[in-house]
């Protein structure tokens, strides 16, 4: 008898033994499969949900941006509006003023002074009161204009936050 002849009996049993495992190592090769698909699944829909995550978040600042420019430039704005109100006024008071000085001095009596200097007063405290009503209403408006957009915002972030809940 020679060596292989001897040895083929245990490479019989070998190839038998090796027979015998192929269903497990099959088995553990078709999981190792599965949890690799269902990692490489769940890392993909990870990514996915984090970049859209990423997109609404800059959609977000995206729109907060453009509420704060346009926040800036409405004030911007009422600030304008406020220095053309305040140079006209300035402008129409210093020529009543004007006015009123000239007025004085060709006045003949004091009683006469008297008068015009209560009348400009008058005037001038008149014309006061109504611009500061103009101001008034040039600043709410400026305030409610300006917030607009900010107010617009939160309202959208505190609606998206009590659907989320």
């Amino acid at each position: 008898m020679d060596a292989a002849e001897t040895l083929k009996p245990a490479a019989e049993k070998l190839k038998a033994a090796a027979e015998s495992f192929k269903p497990e190592v099959e088995a553990a090769k078709a999981t190792a499969e599965q949890f690799t698909t269902a990692a490489n699944a769940a890392f993909k829909d990870g990514v996915d949900k984090t970049l859209a995550a990423m997109t609404e978040a800059n959609t977000h600042s995206k729109k907060n941006l453009e509420a704060v420019v346009a926040s800036v430039s409405a004030a911007a704005k009422a600030a304008e509006v406020l220095g053309a109100e305040a140079v006209a006024y300035s402008k129409s008071a210093f020529e009543n003023q004007v006015n009123a000085v000239k007025a004085l001095a060709t006045a003949k009596t004091p009683q006469e002074i008297f008068e015009l200097q209560t009348s400009f007063a008058k005037g001038a405290f008149e014309t006061y009161v109504s611009e500061m009503g103009k101001v008034s209403e040039i600043f709410a408006a400026s305030f409610k204009e300006s917030f607009k957009p900010l107010n617009d915002r939160v309202t959208d972030v505190v609606g998206r936050f009590q659907v989320a809940r």
